[in-house]
């Protein structure tokens, strides 16, 4: 799985080249590109950066092609794992999983197929040459039928000019230029490119040739596709000046905060005050950063509505078959809203009957078709493969709804944006960073609505400069973490509410008292004279209602994770091992 690029008409290799380089920020290990050529499909790929294939492009020459960018599920990162995957008459680029790639593996394998890689991608190629008969569009619907599981699919045919797509859960776009048609995995890649663009639904099936576009569903009903204007503008995925976009989009977070604030109209509002009716309790859902902010919004909404919330790792949500009904309200949030375990969580939810809402940076996602209500967030597209600005956004809209469900604007929420850009100007955060690099493990702390912080300050730190540690509710340090402090160790205490301060403070004079270094973020009424004293570094925030503290602890976490990268030497951007767009469970 990762970025998926094709184009047929006009230089196509440059084209699909310049697409896969747009799609380097979902992250990827290897990449490759095939291309129609003379009746010939020629292939070049190799594990690594986009860029080994530059050098080899001016050996292709073709007007249809189809490149990939890869994120390993099946098969470690190699040059025969790489997509495209090419035989006979067809070649291949696949997201997802094909959960029955052994039994048809194995079938293939008996009729005479062989295999080169060790992926489950490699089995849809041998497929296509199975049933073709001279009938491209036959072949395609025979092969997406046996497959079983997640897929988006781009293939080239040597004998006709002309791209298929598929889409089974997994996100696949087709789009309009001039004298050409494209297809991509993201909206972004197109940018700057296709003036126009639509987004497959599941059960659909795609050809476009130069000048053409015709969308079938699997069992070849032709079927109406509706395109929508693409923006030409690609500011959001240009550095700007910045020394890397996760610098970058930390600087964005005050305009996310706004921009998503500014999107949650009546509209929405009402919606959701009418799906709101005869819930009894709520349950939101999230992986990784999402499902910190989902943990936050639970906080809120249990204290502002009175009724039972609590938050749930989407892919815990299905395996341990959660029980819910017309009474539950389930809130999924996810920043590229295709990640496959949230996607399913709703689909999960909704089959029980239960009421959905999505809340996701991306207007044209999965996740909204299942969800009964969007909300969106508007924090612009990310790059960086870690999550900073759309956190941010993803809790501003979680108590936008917060406070439509109660019918009460929360406190403070229109002054936020504002708040977060003081925060951005704070002190010490380059010590904190300096203290990060020179631990053996760092631990956060953070008592109510400051846990769910710990815990994203430290996935923070651990996907970009891949300095071990863990976050920790503030009073659980004593069960058992106490034993790892030592000397070498730092502890992060976030310390936001004042009723809960006293608590927090005597926890860091507990790791104090064990020889184990200690920094502070802490808002200014927080702060005690001994807690100051007893820091190596102390991080003052500006004092805030206390649902809007999480918005703005984060923001010095984020940076300072950001510069312990730097002083290492690894790329925060690209982390490794790590996709964006996670859309395999």
């Amino acid at each position: 799985m990762c970025g998926i690029m094709g184009c047929v008409g006009g230089d196509a290799v440059q084209k699909v080249y310049r697409g896969l380089v747009k799609l380097e920020y979902r992250g990827y290990d290897s990449a490759g590109i095939s291309v129609l050529s003379y009746g010939n499909i020629c292939t070049i790929k190799k594990a690594g950066m986009v860029s080994q294939l530059e050098r080899e492009l001016t050996s292709l020459n073709g007007t249809a092609a189809i490149g990939h960018t890869r994120w390993a599920t099946h098969g470690s990162p190699s040059d025969l794992n790489a997509h495209p995957h090419a035989s006979g008459k067809f070649s291949v680029v696949h997201n997802g999983i094909i959960e029955n790639y052994s039994s048809i593996k194995e079938e293939l394998i008996a009729e005479g197929y062989s295999f080169k890689s060790e992926t489950d991608s490699e089995i849809v190629v041998h497929l296509l040459n199975k049933y073709y008969n001279g009938d491209f569009l036959m072949a395609v619907k025979n092969t997406v039928q046996r497959l079983k599981g997640t897929f988006a699919l781009c293939i080239l045919c040597a004998d006709c000019n002309l791209i298929a797509v598929a889409r089974s859960r997994n996100p696949i776009i087709i789009g309009r230029g001039k004298g050409c048609f494209y297809a991509s995995s993201d909206m972004p890649a197109l940018a700057g490119d296709a003036e126009s663009a639509y987004v497959l639904k599941d059960g659909q099936i795609a050809v476009i040739g130069e000048d053409r576009a015709e969308v079938y569903g699997f069992t070849l009903e032709k079927q109406q596709a509706e395109f929508v204007p693409v923006a030409a503008s690609q500011t959001d995925t240009q550095l700007c000046g910045y020394p890397h976009y996760m610098a970058k989009e930390i600087n964005e977070i005050p305009a996310a905060v706004k921009n998503t604030l500014s999107a949650f109209g009546k509209d929405c509002e009402n919606a959701l005050k009418g799906l709101y009716c005869g819930v009894n309790r709520i349950i939101l859902t999230g992986c990784g950063t999402a499902y910190h902010s989902a943990m936050t919004g639970a906080y809120v909404m249990e204290e502002v509505l009175g009724v039972p919330a609590r938050a749930e790792i989407a892919s815990e949500l299905r395996s341990r078959g959660c029980v819910m009904g017309g009474d539950t309200l389930l809130i999924a949030v996810s920043q590229s809203g295709e990640t496959a375990d949230t996607v399913e969580a709703a689909r999960y939810a909704r089959e029980r009957g239960a009421k959905v809402v999505a809340v996701t940076n991306v207007a044209y996602s999965a996740l909204n078709c299942v969800a009964d209500v969007v909300v969106p967030v508007r924090a612009g597209t990310e790059v960086c493969v870690a999550a900073t600005k759309s956190y941010c956004g993803q809790i501003a809209a979680l108590l936008a709804v917060a406070g439509a469900l109660s019918g009460k604007r929360i406190d403070g929420l229109e002054d936020i944006a504002s708040a977060c850009a003081q925060v951005l100007k704070c002190k010490y955060v380059h010590a904190l960073a300096r203290l990060f690099t020179q631990s053996s493990g760092v631990y956060f702390i953070g008592r109510g609505v400051d846990y769910p912080v710990a815990l994203e300050g430290s996935l923070k730190l651990k996907e970009v400069s891949y300095i071990p540690g863990e976050g920790y509710p503030a009073g659980e340090l004593k069960h058992g973490t106490l034993a790892l402090i030592d000397e070498n160790t730092l502890s992060v205490a976030i310390i936001t509410d004042r009723a809960l301060a006293a608590k927090t403070t005597a926890s860091v004079q507990q790791i104090r008292s064990r020889g184990g270094k200690t920094a502070v973020i802490a808002s200014q009424s927080c702060i005690s004279k001994e807690l100051e004293k007893d820091a190596q570094v102390c991080i003052k925030l500006p004092d805030c209602p206390k649902y809007l503290s999480p918005i703005i602890s984060v923001i010095p976490l984020q940076y300072a994770a950001y510069l312990a990268a730097v002083i290492c030497g690894k790329n925060p951007d690209k982390p490794r091992n790590l996709a964006k767009s996670v859309t395999v469970e």
